[in-house]
């Protein structure tokens, strides 16, 4: 028999454990709250009470989130949910065995992300028409995404003002409006200097001024521009790859890792939310992640080779 105010209480009693003794940010404790009210349905339909479930009841459960089309990255979450939930009840002796302890989740494949070589980069930038009036804006856009590991949304919300190119960086606003530094490239700059010169004929909309890539009208570009832009270039260049403007970032880390540079640099410099603490920006040096990636990235070894004075080649 299911008492419905010992089940509100243990999970009020849980709640309070998220909050204070996990820490958990609100968005997701709500979200462990509504994956376990998925169960406290199922347990009540079944007439079952908390202690009285067993391994056999779990696994019902997950089969039943497989049948109406929880998709399985979702269904393990749900389930990593649960085991926090038997967890806790085995901290406050309410249980004294895990009926969770030999649940398993849904196999989820892992696919590695495209990657683009060196070679294809410069295939792909190769094949930019600089005759025409978007010419050297794409090029400079492609060198950007390729030499900074840029998401596409942080290069096209970028500023003219966020440009510090004198110093070798730029200032990035990323996912939760966490602005970093990013090392950017000689060539990368150079590209953003031969590009600023056409931006300069363009006339940029009312509230548009301070971006830095600008569309024929004059507004910024949307991610969607980029893509087909990037779309189109591949094909041009006869890649067969399945690219986004994603591709150059993934290709960035891994170019850069392949050359030897730090990961956690690399890390800091991508901006990934898991890693991107505040000990960690305080313990790397911004002078450090810009030699990282001046020394490593292979772009850079070009340029320097093609531009280095005639008795050092």
């Amino acid at each position: 028999m299911i008492n419905k105010d010992e089940t509100g209480k243990i999970i009020k009693q849980y709640q309070r454990y998220l909050k204070f003794e996990k820490s958990l940010s609100p968005n997701t404790l709500d979200a462990y709250l509504t994956d376990l009210d998925k169960l406290m349905s199922f347990l009540t339909l079944e007439g079952i009470a908390i202690k009285d479930i067993t391994l056999d009841n779990l696994q019902q459960f997950v089969a039943g989130l497989h049948d109406i089309g929880i998709h399985a990255r979702s269904q393990a979450r749900i389930i990593s949910g649960i085991k926090s939930f038997f967890n806790f009840l085995i901290l406050t002796d309410y249980l004294e065995a895990d009926p969770s302890e030999l649940l398993e989740g849904p196999k989820i494949g892992f696919k590695l992300p495209e990657i683009l070589t060196i070679e294809e980069i410069d295939a792909i930038i190769s094949a930019i028409d600089l005759s025409k009036n978007e010419g050297q804006r794409n090029k400079a856009i492609l060198e950007t995404l390729y030499s900074c590991g840029l998401r596409v949304s942080e290069l096209t919300n970028l500023k003219l003002s966020e440009l510090y190119l004198d110093e070798g960086f730029i200032k990035v606003e990323g996912k939760g409006s966490k602005q970093r530094l990013v090392p950017i490239s000689p060539k990368a700059i150079n590209e953003i200097k031969l590009y600023i010169l056409d931006r300069n004929q363009v006339t940029a909309k009312k509230d548009f001024e301070d971006y830095l890539f600008l569309s024929r009208r004059g507004t910024n570009l949307s991610r969607i521009m980029i893509f087909h832009m990037i779309k189109e270039l591949a094909t041009t260049a006869g890649i067969k790859k399945n690219i986004s403007p994603h591709t150059f970032r993934h290709s960035f880390a891994t170019h850069l890792l392949e050359g030897g540079a730090n990961l956690r640099a690399i890390q800091s410099m991508l901006g990934h939310e898991t890693i991107a603490t505040t000990e960690i920006y305080t313990h790397i040096d911004r002078n450090m992640l810009r030699s990282e990636i001046i020394e490593h990235h292979p772009r850079n070894i070009k340029y320097r080779r093609n531009n280095a004075p005639e008795n050092e080649q």
